[in-house]
């Protein structure tokens, strides 16, 4: 009876109401469980992109469906799809890792093979689950981003190179500009701080030597232009 459950295909020709019915709601539950593991798994799960995760082995296994062995349909709807825009920003290549899980399961669910659908989102679930648990990836420095407005008669290049080396700090020195009408410099760095660095007074430092100016550590390292 397992191997039944494994080896079924929908390879008929004609769709019939129950397999129909079979498809979407294993596809919903197994969407249901991706989703939920990408709430577990993440630090700040987007509420728009959990309800993606549930609908979207759905709507591909719809698409399986009627496709089916329909050469034709299969161009046409290629052809409809081709014309569709996705204006949503480029997220985290693990929000597109589980968009990829999330199709998996929806075409695994469309040709009826449900048992091996149920099977690879149930490991690859505990996959996640198991990476996050080890923090696999991790790493124990966190890059920042260091943006400091400093006086003209402090020179940019060397500024605050004592300084890191004080705290022992890993730096690149990404962009310099001029403000106020050139009279101050914002020079942005991307540093790399320990798990044992006290960013505190890495700032205090940073401060008494620009002379009380603007100073912003961005957790995000990526510089915005």
């Amino acid at each position: 009876m397992i191997e039944s459950i494994f080896n079924s295909s929908a390879t008929v020709s004609q769709l019939t109401m129950s397999q129909a019915l079979l498809t979407f709601a294993v596809a919903i539950l197994l969407g249901g469980m991706i989703s939920w593991t990408y709430m577990k798994t993440q630090t700040s799960p987007s509420p728009s992109f959990t309800l993606t995760m549930t609908i979207l082995p759905v709507i591909v296994a719809v698409i399986i469906l009627l496709i089916g062995s329909n050469i034709a349909r299969a161009f046409s709807l290629a052809g409809a799809f081709s014309i569709i825009r996705f204006r949503s920003a480029p997220g985290d290549s693990k929000d597109i890792s589980y968009v990829l899980f999330s199709m998996a399961s929806g075409l695994a669910c469309g040709v009826g093979a449900y048992g091996y659908a149920a099977l690879f989102t149930v490991l690859l679930c505990a996959l996640m689950f198991i990476l996050r648990a080890v923090k696999f990836g991790v790493s124990k420095e966190s890059m920042k981003t260091l943006k400091v407005t400093i006086p003209e008669s402090l020179g940019y290049e060397e500024a605050f190179d004592d300084i890191f080396r004080k705290f022992n700090i890993d730096y690149e020195l990404k962009k310099v500009r001029t403000t106020e009408l050139g009279s101050l410099y914002e020079v942005i760095y991307a540093v790399k701080l320990g798990p044992n660095t006290d960013q505190k007074e890495l700032l205090d430092a940073v401060r008494t030597r620009n002379g009380n100016l603007d100073i912003t550590l961005t957790m995000n390292p990526a510089l915005q232009e």
